[in-house]
């Protein structure tokens, strides 16, 4: 009994830690936040943000990350979730306007229903404007299966990965709600169905 009180709490938080640590891969910590003059820590082509859960962080996100210098370009990705209002990228391209970020230096793609669909018309975007090296930014639980669609749909493109730290749906207690474990185990179980060829 004393052995199971011992061992089934230390289980409890290799499962805990592990799963954070796989969902959420992050390329940039040596950087300190900070561009250098070596690689991951250049400034890239563009800064990726696709929309879903809770959008408005992963904007702001990957603004501060452009006010920062990590890149002349933002993209922003997603379709309307109301069709008949603007779609997502509209939004986030409008936050992002009202945050000083000059229209020029944003691309959209208003069509993306899934993360699949982002890392495919994301690559017609590269490949129009030459871009070879992104930072990929969207939350903590999805950052691996976006980190995944985006390797395959655009094996030519560097991606560094930029999980969005704390938001209303995710952050480092993710693990002491219902809805935290919610969105770890669907994304662990669409992670499975990526490597089957099921991509969503």
């Amino acid at each position: 009994m004393i052995r199971f009180l011992i061992i089934f709490p230390l289980a409890v938080i290799a499962i805990i830690v592990g799963i954070s640590f796989y969902l959420q891969p992050y390329d940039l910590s040596s950087c300190n936040d900070k561009v250098g003059t070596a690689a991951p820590c250049l400034p890239v082509g563009a800064i990726v943000a696709v929309s879903g859960g809770d959008t408005n962080a992963r904007t702001d996100e990957a603004i501060r990350m452009y006010k920062n210098g990590w890149s002349k370009t933002l993209i922003f990705s997603g379709a309307a979730q109301d069709k008949s209002g603007p779609s997502n990228a509209a939004v986030m391209q409008a936050r992002a306007i009202s945050q000083g970020v000059p229209a020029s230096a944003i691309l959209v793609d208003e069509l993306s229903e899934t993360t699949k669909q982002n890392a495919e018309n994301a690559k017609t975007i590269f490949d129009t404007h030459n871009i070879k090296t992104i930072i990929l930014v969207t939350s903590g639980y999805h950052q691996r299966r976006a980190s995944l669609e985006f390797n395959k749909r655009a094996p030519e493109v560097t991606v560094y990965n930029h999980p969005v730290g704390t938001e209303q749906d995710w952050s480092f207690w993710w693990w002491t709600n219902p809805h935290g474990w919610t969105l770890a185990v669907t994304e662990l179980f669409k992670i499975v169905l990526f490597y089957f060829g099921v991509s969503q």
